[in-house]
């Protein structure tokens, strides 16, 4: 059942029927569905890898993928094959140990076939990395009896007797995915500490269709999943099988989708965050569901913020909720809790050794929060443990059980070798240097809607718009890129967008999932992704994105590196896009674990120096819906993060945005312009740096847990001490509906804003180095 379980959230349930507006396609059959039988080996596998990685020093060697049992893994359960194993990962001069902290030029996929992989000793993760097992037996890491090492997989290293220095700085730990793997710590004494997975890690991360099976021993000492730090990210379709934790969490943020675990002590431990989102919980015979470290006042005694879970099933636990401090308003952590049904629970929440502050049993918690809710434009906090606003859910939203919809990351496990194209067989180089445009643009037109497109591993160079017909399904190998530049792409007076996805009108499937998009400086005038397709009536989710970012600067090629973009700096040739992400009027949308990120870093220099570099937008919609925007996140945009106009019937949870490094200096909207074409919010000598997020004339809007940040002022920080790195980040007009829950914001006056008035001050909302609210409706 447990395979089920998984293989089903794949995505597997494959679109029988495609309708395709203005495909343009001249292959003579659809896809249609899958044709591989069940003992065909999985696509991935034996489809011809060239792959390579276009500005590594020896890019004609460099090896991508990566099959581990070419290696000398043998997959057999009895031989040790951590050695093997480890060699895969770290061969060709990749990064990693304490030498290198951070590389965008050594990708690598680490591919596990079908078998049980006896490791003694810890998988550490080198930068960069997608671990993939075969979705359709997905392998099993074994940690034998004696096994010797801080986790089965270890996504950021302590360095021996580096007095707690680890390989990578935590909220920079970016570009890691682990895919279809079960780990089992069985053999490992109940007794002993074993933990599965150690995920300290930030944006631009996954965890996906992973299983951790651990003892059920009584008092036994296993841990599924640990993560003490980090700035994340999201998972999907992970599955906890006793321990002592299923998950021990602590990081800024985080987006979990798809959470199962069965016979632990703890399902989920909260250390610390400032905001997690839990989208589809299911806890099945643990004593308490989540147990919370609260009360912290400081960052120096940071606990946990904000927890904020929706469509949760819970059975026979004594306690759902537990909180270490009673809360009063300011301690206590602020919770939202919302179509949780409870079975066999008698305590939904309460306070370790104290009162119990909501009676469980049999039930169902519809919309209930504890914490400090405001509404309209009155600043006044009411603190409340009780019933709280519950949001109009659109019914294109959800599915028919009245939950809200979540598609996984597409593997397209029922599909055959031969139903994909290779872009770079088709003629395409991905050298990062050859102008790919229009290899790639025949490619698309002569195989959409009967192909599946693989782009191999490699940077394409384009000079032109790419026009993705409606009907396409991409898939990149560890992060292809798509990289603009050009004349075309420099004048912001006359934007011009590299991927077109769709024309206007257009209806189909559209999934594109592990690629990036970016540009070569100067590109003022590049929209990286216009989307105008919509999913097909009756086929939600149909088309989206899945682990597919834009990155713009900060990384070999771009041009934008920290030799000609150093802060505190103002270089013309250092603008890197106009705008982001645009969601046009008639489009739908599904993002997960989307980011669109300005690099305020350059992740190929040592020390990973900071860089000014600047784009106009993030991401902006004006879509009538459905849209999902699940685990995204923007950062570093001169004028916003996110900008919703004229939109409506969308699902946000989690989304984190930063404001730009070196405001207001120059101040917003500089060095760019403001146009009422694209919708832009407006800027005073008082409000002079970006919007996290600005809501206009949008309706049936629900945003279920916000991490909104403002961390400097020209590059200085002192002003988080006075929560005033900027007045107001936040903007909602009065013409909009809009449901908030679950709000953090950092260095900010106003956390939230009415018609560009502050209402909610931070004053009222402390909680430990983040401020928190509740809830806010209109």
């Amino acid at each position: 059942m447990r395979f089920f379980f998984a293989l089903s959230a794949l995505g597997i349930v494959l679109l029988v029927s495609r309708p395709v507006s203005g495909l343009g396609s001249s292959c003579s059959a659809p896809l249609g569905n899958g044709t591989a039988s069940p003992s065909d080996p999985y696509w991935m596998e034996t489809i011809k890898h060239q792959g390579t990685s276009a500005f590594n020093p020896n890019p004609s060697t460099y090896q991508v993928f990566r099959n581990v049992k070419n290696f000398g893994a043998k997959g057999d359960g009895v031989t040790d094959d951590t050695a093997a194993i480890n060699s895969a990962m770290t061969s060709s001069g990749r990064c990693g140990g304490n030498t290198c902290s951070s590389s965008t030029v050594t990708p690598a996929i680490l591919y596990f076939p079908k078998g049980s992989y006896l490791v003694s000793s810890a998988i550490n993760m080198y930068y960069y990395t997608q671990m993939i097992g075969d979705p359709k037996n997905p392998p099993t890491l074994l940690a034998s009896s004696s096994f010797s090492g801080f986790a089965v997989i270890d996504a950021d290293p302590y360095i021996p007797n580096g007095y707690g220095a680890q390989w990578y700085t935590n909220q920079d730990n970016f570009l890691r995915s682990v895919r279809n793997l079960i780990i089992d710590l069985r053999q490992i004494p109940a007794s002993s500490s074993a933990i599965g997975l150690h995920w300290q890690v930030a944006q631009a991360t996954s965890l996906i269709n992973v299983f951790v099976e651990m003892s059920t021993a009584a008092g036994n000492s296993h841990q599924g999943l640990f993560m003490e730090n980090g700035s994340g990210g999201f998972m999907e379709d992970v599955v906890f099988n006793g321990g002592k934790y299923g998950m021990q969490v602590g990081n800024q943020q985080f987006t979990i989708r798809n959470l199962t675990v069965n016979n632990a002590n703890t399902a989920v431990f909260g250390i610390w965050n400032w905001g997690f989102t839990f989208q589809g919980v299911t806890i099945n015979n643990c004593q308490v569901g989540f147990d919370l470290t609260t009360g912290g006042t400081a960052q120096s005694n940071q606990t946990v913020g904000s927890e904020a879970i929706i469509d949760a099933v819970v059975t026979d636990t004594p306690i759902f909720i537990r909180t270490s401090t009673a809360s009063n308003g300011k301690l206590g952590g602020s919770l939202v809790l919302n179509n949780i049904k409870l079975n066999n629970v008698p305590i939904a929440v309460g306070v370790n050794g104290g009162a119990t502050v909501l009676a469980g049993g049999t039930i169902t918690i519809t919309s209930w929060g504890q914490g400090n809710v405001f509404s309209g434009t009155s600043g006044t906090a009411t603190f409340t443990q009780g019933n709280i606003v519950a949001a109009n859910k659109p019914s294109s939203l959800l599915y028919t059980s009245g939950r809200i919809f979540g598609k996984s990351h597409p593997q397209y496990i029922n599909y055959a070798v031969s139903q994909f194209i290779s872009v770079k067989s088709q003629g395409a180089t991905g050298d990062g240097h050859t102008d790919d445009t229009a290899a790639i643009q025949n490619v698309l037109n002569q195989y959409a809607g009967c192909k599946i497109f693989f782009f191999d591993a490699g940077t394409y160079y384009v000079t032109n718009t790419i026009s993705i017909p409606a009907g396409t399904q991409i898939v990149g190998e560890a992060w292809s890129v798509i990289l603009a530049g050009g004349s075309g792409f420099q004048n912001q007076n006359s934007p011009k967008v590299v991927a077109q996805a769709g024309i206007a009108g257009s209806t189909g499937v559209m999934e594109i999932s592990d690629m990036i998009f970016s540009t070569v400086g100067p590109a003022p005038g590049a929209i990286l992704l216009e989307w105008n397709v919509h999913e097909p009536s009756g086929q939600q989710g149909a088309a989206g994105l899945w682990d597919t970012h834009v990155r713009l600067g900060g990384a070999a090629g771009t041009n934008m590196q920290i030799a000609q973009c150093p802060s505190g700096t103002q270089n013309i040739n250092c603008q890197a896009a106009f705008l982001g992400i645009h969601l046009t009027p008639g489009s739908s949308a599904y993002l997960q674990g989307t980011w669109v990120w300005t690099a305020d870093h350059d992740l190929d220099a040592n020390n990973s120096p900071q860089t000014s570099i600047f784009t106009g937008r993030g991401i902006l919609s004006e879509s009538a819906g459905p849209v999902w925007l699940i685990g995204t996140s923007s950062e570093h945009a001169a004028l916003y993060q996110y900008n919703l106009a004229n939109a409506q019937n969308h699902w946000i949870g989690f989304a984190e945005t930063e404001t730009p490094y070196y405001q207001p200096v120059p101040a917003a909207p500089a060095p760019f312009s403001s146009f009422s074409t694209y919708l832009d919010p407006t800027f005073t000598a008082s409000n002079d740096m970006a919007w996290a997020m600005w809501v206009q004339n949008s309706q049936n809007i629900i945003l279920f847990g916000a991490g909104f940040y403002s961390f400097f002022q020209n590059y200085a920080q002192s002003c988080t001490n006075t929560w005033n790195c900027q007045a107001q980040i936040f903007n909602i007009d009065s013409s909009s509906t809009i449901t908030v829950y679950s709000l953090s914001t950092v260095g900010v006056t106003y956390q939230l804003s009415v018609s560009g008035i502050g209402v909610v001050n931070e004053s009222s909302n402390p909680d430990g180095f983040q401020e928190t609210l509740t809830a806010w409706s209109r």
